[in-house]
């Protein structure tokens, strides 16, 4: 009566709608963060928030403020049959950013800004397109061995920054031209590295030398 309760009893079923509304009110309330966001959903919305800084502004708004102001738009069929936002896998919610572009904005988003670059050793890894310096990937030195082009992305326009790592995996070099460093500043690395790790390959040309994963053979 009024603001004193006479009687409480728990719900064993309500309404799914009312759950998924009232799912989708905490998300608005709480932020972004309250859903359980995956690494590659979390990719996605670095890759299109890059393309967004590059003034490429046909691409859907995929910051925090933008996912809010659009929470109706891509959220709510995702909460149907939900008792918790825990349960909300993340594949699903990656699936349900990329369906705010139609498929060929995806397939040109793969094209120009691929989510992982292949070394010259066949090895890929992933590039972060959140990093304060353009899309960054990290990598062992000898597996850009042969390299004679620096990588870009973005059409060419935009060159990778190469963190070159030691085989202890520590940064040895952070180049956005690696021919230059080729050229310049690898003598006095490879002066230093070969005394660290002599089981390594160091070669006093490694834009024509073979890339490897590996040390040397055993016995050389």
């Amino acid at each position: 009566m009024g603001r004193l309760w006479l009687d409480r009893q728990v719900d064993e079923n309500p309404d799914p709608d009312l759950i998924a509304q009232a799912l989708l009110e905490q998300v608005r309330a709480g932020g972004i963060d309250a859903l359980n966001w995956g690494l590659g959903a979390k990719i996605l919305r670095h890759r299109i928030g890059f393309l967004r800084h590059l003034a490429e502004a046909d691409w859907p708004d995929l910051s925090d403020q933008g996912l809010i102001e659009t929470l109706d738009r891509w959220l709510p069929a995702l909460l149907v049959g939900l008792r918790r936002l825990k349960d909300l896998k993340p594949e699903d919610l990656e699936s349900a950013l990329r369906s705010l572009m139609p498929w060929d904005q995806q397939r040109t988003l793969d094209q120009a800004l691929p989510p992982r670059w292949t070394a010259p050793t066949g090895n890929s890894f992933a590039i972060d397109y959140s990093a304060d310096s353009g899309p960054r990937v990290e990598l062992r030195v000898q597996e850009v061995f042969g390299l004679n082009q620096h990588p870009t992305v973005a059409g060419g326009k935009i060159p990778l920054t190469l963190v070159l790592l030691s085989p202890a995996q520590r940064p040895i070099q952070t180049t956005k031209d690696l021919p230059g460093f080729w050229s310049g500043s690898w003598k006095d690395v490879r002066s230093d590295m070969r005394g660290r790790y002599p089981k390594h390959v160091w070669p006093e040309d490694p834009a024509s030398a073979v890339p490897t994963a590996r040390a040397k053979p055993h016995g050389t």
